[in-house]
């Protein structure tokens, strides 16, 4: 099989959204690995200049930084433009998009996906009287707060464009008991915001959505998996095992938001979440694989 840039393979069945983004501006926060990357390379696949932030830019113990999705992003015919930014620095983020606006003069897409996920895993499975205060702040400070930051400074550049679209990466976790009570707490106010900034933005051209991803086979996930035979699973403190073979790849969400900006019913969606395999068969894409992975975290939503 052929592989593309992330050395993931892509099957013979695979099917990318038909959507040309050449001429067109994203911003995907959080891009160094895992879904940002993933969202990044399929923008940079549409022809897209995407702006990667995060603060990774020296190979750590995970495998990914700025840069390297920034090359990717070359290589896949896109143009990659890496922006060292800690989304705990509002002066940081508020120098992001300044430069946006200098160097294109407007802003077309932003991806709001920072989170800290490797701060919440020792926190998986933990009751609330069992973890620090700072949790709340850590989590819904850094993976809420960012997402509306990124958007208050982002949206005069999607204006300026004359519309554009708004992905909040969210989760099933905002209706259902994910993971302990401020992440839940974190993603039921992503959609909240979603769904509130929807009635402000009517009529300017500008869509704001959620997507949830499903069980996502990422860096950090490959790293804690273990590995019996053919089976490659994971398990999760009070949630159970979970099988990464048939997990998505960190790509399929960002086919998702490729096919959403070419979605001419996309303002149709506006404040609602969707999930990634539920678009997937709406809009007609696949996996890298060429299928449409429905392993869930959660079974009841």
């Amino acid at each position: 099989m052929p592989t593309d840039p992330t050395g993931a393979e892509i099957a013979k069945g695979s099917v990318a959204p038909s959507v040309d983004l050449s001429g067109e501006v994203a911003v995907v926060t959080g891009a160094s690995r895992s879904i940002g990357k993933g969202i990044a390379l399929e923008l940079g696949a549409a022809g897209a200049t995407v702006y990667v932030t995060g603060r990774t830019v020296d190979p750590g113990a995970l495998p990914g930084t700025i840069g390297e999705t920034a090359a990717q992003i070359d290589a896949l015919g896109g143009r990659g433009v890496a922006v060292a930014c800690d989304h705990q620095d509002d002066e940081q983020v508020r120098a992001l998009f300044e430069r946006v606006r200098a160097e294109q003069g407007r802003l077309d897409i932003l991806v709001n996906n920072v989170f800290p996920a490797p701060v919440l895993a020792p926190w998986l499975g933990k009751k609330y009287w069992e973890m620090p205060v700072e949790a709340w702040d850590e989590i819904i400070g850094v993976g809420t707060r960012s997402h509306y930051v990124a958007s208050v400074l982002g949206t005069p550049l999607l204006f300026a464009a004359g519309g554009g679209l708004i992905v909040n990466v969210s989760s099933s976790g905002a209706v259902t008991y994910a993971h302990n009570v401020v992440y839940g707490v974190g993603k039921a106010a992503v959609d909240k915001m979603t769904a509130d900034m929807a009635v402000e933005l009517r009529g300017t051209g500008v869509t704001v959505v959620s997507l949830w991803p499903g069980l996502v086979r990422n860096e950090m996930l490959d790293a804690a998996a273990v590995r019996d035979g053919d089976e490659v699973y994971i398990e999760l403190p009070g949630e159970g095992r979970f099988d990464l073979t048939g997990a998505e790849s960190p790509r399929f969400l960002g086919r998702a938001v490729v096919a959403l900006a070419g979605d001419s019913e996309l303002a149709e969606r506006a404040g609602k979440p969707f999930t990634s395999a539920g678009l997937a068969r709406q809009l007609g894409f696949t996996d890298l694989d060429g299928r449409i992975p429905e392993v869930l975290l959660r079974h009841d939503v």
